[in-house]
């Protein structure tokens, strides 16, 4: 599904990425970890098309990501990608299920078929009982999850997440390591997620170690 190439990434005189090669399979969960400063973050926003490599390779689907124009890679974000950080980052003036439109909407996709999708990405998430309340009336554990129904409301090829459970006390941690599981049984969706957390990176179907910006 997902193939990059060689990939670099300098920061002025800091070179973070140091020829990256990395392949995702449909339907799989790869873990990303490594020490703080190793890349991980770097190259999470990078094969998620939120920045450019230096130079490199990255194909999604067989589509060259790196040649096309700004506004063609913001669509294909909209469309194929979807994204779960450690901070929520739920629009606190709009309710969970408003939240979770959101990206459906900026994809002017038909507003009956958005609405209902979120209803049933509410449910089967067990946060359908939230629907009116505003992030500040959830809890840290319901405010992820529908993080999670806000990244797979456009039904993406692929998701990345970037320490998702960091924020989140050992009890929701735990549930929102298994609804990862859930949703690549029961939908086929396939994640990548930068974690420090040791369980979650051990479950995976195959971790990745980075070190000083190499894949060890």
């Amino acid at each position: 599904m997902l193939s990059a190439k060689n990939i670099t990434k300098s920061y002025g005189d800091l070179q973070v990425l140091k020829g990256i090669d990395i392949s995702i399979q449909k339907g799989e969960i790869v873990s990303i970890v490594g020490a703080s400063g190793a890349g991980k973050s770097t190259l999470l926003h990078i094969l998620g098309t939120l920045d450019r490599p230096d130079q490199g390779s990255l194909f999604l689907e067989n589509q060259d990501l790196i040649h096309l124009r700004n506004s063609d890679l913001s669509k294909l974000r909209n469309q194929k990608i979807g994204f779960i950080f450690q901070f929520h980052n739920l629009l606190p003036e709009f309710t969970a299920f408003e939240n979770i439109c959101i990206p459906g909407y900026i994809g002017n996709l038909n507003e009956k078929e958005v609405r209902s999708r979120a209803k049933e990405l509410m449910l089967l998430l067990g946060i359908d009982q939230r629907e009116d309340h505003k992030p500040s009336e959830l809890s840290g554990g319901e405010q992820q999850r529908s993080a999670v129904a806000r990244a797979l409301v456009n039904s993406p090829s692929i998701i990345f997440a970037d320490e998702p459970s960091g924020n989140l006390d050992s009890k929701n941690a735990e549930d929102l390591h298994k609804l990862f599981f859930k949703l690549r049984d029961e939908l086929g969706q396939t994640f990548v997620i930068v974690t420090h957390n040791r369980e979650l990176a051990e479950l995976a179907d195959r971790k990745i170690e980075m070190l000083d910006g190499k894949l060890v």
